[in-house]
């Protein structure tokens, strides 16, 4: 099971986001666990991820997570966010997983 961590600023409208795409993903059938964190907490996850996804409110941090985990990081699309176009954005993860 792959690990996929999702940021914000306060994780209230990523959660929202995170509840779509656990439905995407359990219908398509992937082994992929998503969870929703705000950015202050995100460090302490950072370990356990595969792939680490930011909002775009808080795309500014990518260069910094990026050294602090091995972890593939990428802001997710502006557009797919907006709205919550999940097969977009589990394509965006399926790339960086592979």
């Amino acid at each position: 099971m792959k690990k996929i961590l999702v940021c914000c600023n306060s994780g209230v409208s990523t959660s929202l986001l995170v509840n779509k795409l656990e439905a995407s993903i359990a219908a398509t059938g992937a082994e992929l666990e998503v969870s929703a964190l705000p950015l202050a907490q995100a460090i302490d996850e950072l370990a356990a991820s595969d792939v680490v996804l930011l909002a775009p409110q808080v795309g500014f941090a990518a260069d910094n997570l990026k050294e602090a985990t091995q972890a593939p990081v990428a802001v997710i699309d502006p557009d797919a966010y907006a709205r919550a176009d999940t097969e977009a954005i589990l394509q965006q993860i399926n790339e960086l997983l592979a």
